[in-house]
């Protein structure tokens, strides 16, 4: 079988011809290894690769399939983990120079799972700097369908490679759209699973209320195998639900009979691209023609809660990063360093504010739920980053995905429709607290209904000649205000001016952001903790779960 069939079989492919003896994990791993380097000095979707280990997992693993053995889920699939993920005894450095050279002694769990389940590591992915930063060392990683685009947000990387045959799946994070909205650029699945669903230790984290780990895969049944190997409680993260994985395979049926599909009258229908407004159309149409009832759905603060999340942002990973920012704040690149810092300049008034803002978006999104199986929404309103614009001004790549963060409803991304020249379109199905069942089962059933899915982009050996720095277009001056400067000297932040005039641009509009949205003082909008009680015990003495932290009150007064 020639290297780009190997190349781009799934991973569910890949078992059933491994069971039939068609294909030997020797020659997969063979065939990616083959690609990445005649590939991947134009598309740089790799970090590492990790190709002597690789081929001796193969090798091993052909072995075991010659015996009758392997009948792990993943056994022989390869994988490659985004470089924020650690890796047991392989480098994990974030794409930061500060932890260039940082060997972890145990993977992340859900990196051990996955090896648990028997997949084969081929290396680590390129990721921008601690997942909001630049691409340092290793350059930016174009788009496979256009090397002169950018993939797009933190885990480009990975899907560069599963898009462009380079790796079978992979792994990323997401935090505002960093898994969603590259796979949607590059045209693959992405999932964002329930925040606590997979454990986050391992993770090097940028936001512990919003940091989610999950799968990047060419098919919505790959997506749920991984989902299925990574998923379940973990004592080592204080977030991870104690809530049972289901067999996720068993949900993709391809009647969609029955189940309610929500659709926004609000953000979501606003600033879509032409081409994107079609596609969505045909979308609902295919919905339509497998059974579900098609449900409008009003989200007032879809559209207006992402200041929220982008200060929140901020804020935690200030907190995360702080001594080191202080000690080794010159050896951040100027964007992560920027965006980090920035958490140290936002008055505990516009946190407080930013999470009433998120309670009360949490509230919508829970009485939407109430009356939907899913929803569904463009995942991004455009189908392309250019290079230019990435560098300068980036287009806001979380258009779609960052409500979904804040609220930690599982979310998973799949194509749907390309434009005029070829590039894809995303469709992003969300669901229930937990319910990623339901969620793959309307993903899957579309994915089938139509052949998307199975294109494939053609690569190139030879890099497009870049863009020259002197003819990218420059930003205008801003104006740093002395508040500014005082806090950055008391915060004792090696920061200059170029620093100080990015962390005003960024605090600015937050801050703008906010005041525009400001709600009325509520009881049912304060950020209060909220207490599980002990769970009730059946008279077959099953234990009932709760799944659902965040439904909103049953009435909202204010305080008198």
């Amino acid at each position: 079988m020639p290297d780009a069939d190997l190349a781009f079989l799934s991973a569910t492919e890949l078992r059933a011809a491994y069971a039939a003896r068609l294909v030997s994990p020797v020659e997969v791993v063979g065939a990616l290894l083959r690609r990445l380097e005649r590939f991947d000095g134009v598309y740089r979707s790799h970090v590492l690769v990790t190709a002597d280990a690789a081929m001796s997992a193969a090798k091993l693993a052909e072995y075991e399939i010659g015996k009758g053995r392997g009948d792990a889920p993943l056994f022989g699939v390869p994988v490659s983990h985004k470089d924020n993920l650690w890796t047991r005894r392989v480098r994990t450095g974030a794409h930061s120079r500060t932890s260039f050279a940082h060997v972890p002694a145990e993977g992340a769990t859900a990196v051990a799972r996955i090896e648990a389940a028997g997949a084969i590591l081929l290396g680590k992915t390129n990721t921008t700097e601690f997942a909001c930063g630049d691409m340092l060392e290793h350059g930016d990683t174009p788009n496979p369908w256009d090397p002169t685009l950018y993939s797009g947000a933190s885990s480009a990387g990975s899907a560069s490679a599963v898009a462009g045959g380079l790796t079978t799946t992979a792994t990323g994070s997401d935090t505002g759209g960093s898994i969603r909205a590259p796979a949607a650029l590059c045209g693959i699945v992405g999932l964002k699973p329930t925040y606590g669903r997979v454990s986050r230790f391992g993770l090097v984290p940028l936001s512990w209320s919003m940091d989610h780990v999950g799968p990047m895969t060419r098919t919505v049944a790959d997506a749920a195998l991984l989902l299925e190997a990574m998923a379940g409680p973990d004592p080592r993260d204080p977030t991870s639900a104690d809530v049972a994985v289901p067999r996720y395979l068993d949900a993709l049926t391809l009647d969609l009979r029955g189940l309610r599909i929500g659709v926004s009258l609000d953000h979501y229908h606003e600033g879509l691209e032409p081409a994107v407004e079609a596609a969505f159309g045909a979308v609902l149409e295919v919905l339509r023609s497998l059974g579900a009832v098609i449900v409008p759905v009003h989200l007032p603060s879809a559209g207006s809660v992402a200041p929220a999340g982008n200060l929140l942002s901020m804020w935690e990973a200030f907190a995360l990063h702080a001594a080191t920012l202080r000690s080794e704040g010159r050896l951040y690149g100027p964007k992560a360093r920027a965006h980090i810092a920035s958490g140290a300049f936002g008055s505990g008034a516009d946190v407080a504010l930013a999470q009433q803002l998120r309670t009360r978006w949490a509230h919508e999104a829970a009485a939407a739920f109430a009356d939907i199986d899913a929803l569904v929404t463009p995942t991004l309103p455009f189908t392309r980053v250019e290079r230019e614009a990435w560098v300068l001004s980036p287009p806001d790549t979380s258009w779609g995905t960052r409500q979904w963060n804040l609220t930690g409803h599982p979310a998973i991304t799949v194509p749907c429709g390309v434009d005029d020249e070829g590039l894809p379109v995303a469709l992003q199905v969300v669901a229930r607290h937990f319910d990623e069942s339901t969620m793959f089962r309307v993903a899957h059933a579309f994915e089938r209904a139509t052949t998307w899915h199975a294109r494939r982009p053609t690569l190139v050996a030879t890099a497009p000649t870049p863009v020259p720095d002197a003819m990218m277009p420059k930003r205008g001056a801003t104006v740093i205000t002395d508040a500014l400067r005082d806090e950055a000297e008391r915060q004792a932040i090696p920061l200059d001016d170029t620093d100080l005039a990015r962390i005003q641009r960024l605090v600015d509009g937050a801050r703008a952001g906010l005041a525009a949205l400001r709600p009325a003082t509520t009881i049912a909008l304060e950020p209060a903790l909220r207490f599980v009680p002990p769970l009730a015990v059946a008279s077959d003495g099953a234990h009932a779960t709760a799944t659902t932290p965040l439904a909103a009150p049953a009435a909202a007064t204010d305080r008198p």
